[in-house]
């Protein structure tokens, strides 16, 4: 199997491209290439496919073999790649995910891309939908939640796939480790939930660590970094335009007149190779 390596802020990928290449089972393959001491080392493995929809089809498996809606970083890389692969030579691309039609746009400085701004579309925060228990057009904002023996407020948000957010005042007291597979797994999410804690720097930067559904502790989440902005507005910690500070770099995000959220940021190659799933 011939595959490329990406990263967008430290969040890694396995990249394939399906219009080549041949895999029976994604989620074994997932577990195998992205198991970082007997593979090749990943928080996920991504197939770039064919769609009836958009230009491309992105399925992305996290490394534990789960399947994911949507993934922001991922979706920078991806835009990039099929552009300088040769696959498209659209600039502005859209791409088929289990959460609908994503829009990746690249962004130029010269003859080089800068950075890749991708329109995450709308926010959801009606429960039913996120999806949390409980009253169903609800909306979960500042609500209480026990986990791991201990007291939160958190806001939930879906940006395609589920996000608990919760505001602490010193980001390095938090056990991110210990207290993220508690939530993740709270009888709260029935599909589990992404959780970020979030430190406020100014109205216009935060502090930002994610424990991921499916993949643990990671670097960077897109999707995270969209869902914080919208948790920072909801309870009126920032403005609608502010930057992430993740621990792989920084994203910019924007919460849109429309509606929609706007995350920009660098998408890296790091290289290519070939891996044996036999």
């Amino acid at each position: 199997m011939q595959f490329t390596k990406v990263q967008g802020q430290g969040n890694d990928f396995v990249l394939v491209d399906g219009f080549k290449e041949h895999i029976e089972d994604y989620s074994q393959a997932a577990i195998k290439v992205c198991d970082r001491h007997f593979g090749i080392g990943a928080d996920g493995l991504v197939l770039i496919l064919p769609s009836e929809k958009a230009d491309f089809k992105m399925r992305i498996f996290n490394s534990d073999g789960s399947e994911a809606e949507m993934c922001g970083n991922v979706t920078r890389c991806v835009a990039r790649y099929v552009y300088e692969h040769g696959l498209t030579d659209k600039t502005k691309i859209t791409l088929e995910t289990l959460a609908g039609l994503i829009k990746p746009e690249l962004i130029f400085n010269g003859n080089e891309i800068q950075t890749v701004r991708v329109d995450m579309g709308k926010p959801v925060l009606a429960r039913n939908l996120i999806p949390m228990t409980g009253n169903p057009d609800e909306q979960a904002v500042n609500i209480p939640l026990e986990a791991a023996g201990k007291s939160f407020a958190v806001t939930c948000v879906s940006m395609g796939n589920p996000h608990c957010v919760i505001f602490v005042d010193e980001m390095e007291k938090i056990d991110l480790a210990g207290i993220g597979p508690y939530i993740e797994k709270h009888p709260l999410f029935p599909k589990k939930t992404n959780v970020e804690f979030v430190q406020v720097l100014s109205d216009k930067e935060v502090r930002m660590r994610v424990w991921e559904r499916g993949a643990g502790i990671t670097l960077a989440c897109g999707t995270g970094a969209s869902a914080t902005i919208v948790a920072c507005v909801l309870n009126g910690k920032t403005g609608r335009k502010a930057t992430i500070h993740l621990d792989g770099g920084d994203l910019d995000v924007e919460w849109g007149a429309d509606e929609h959220i706007y995350m920009s940021g660098p998408a890296v190659e790091v290289f290519q190779g070939e891996y044996r799933l036999s």
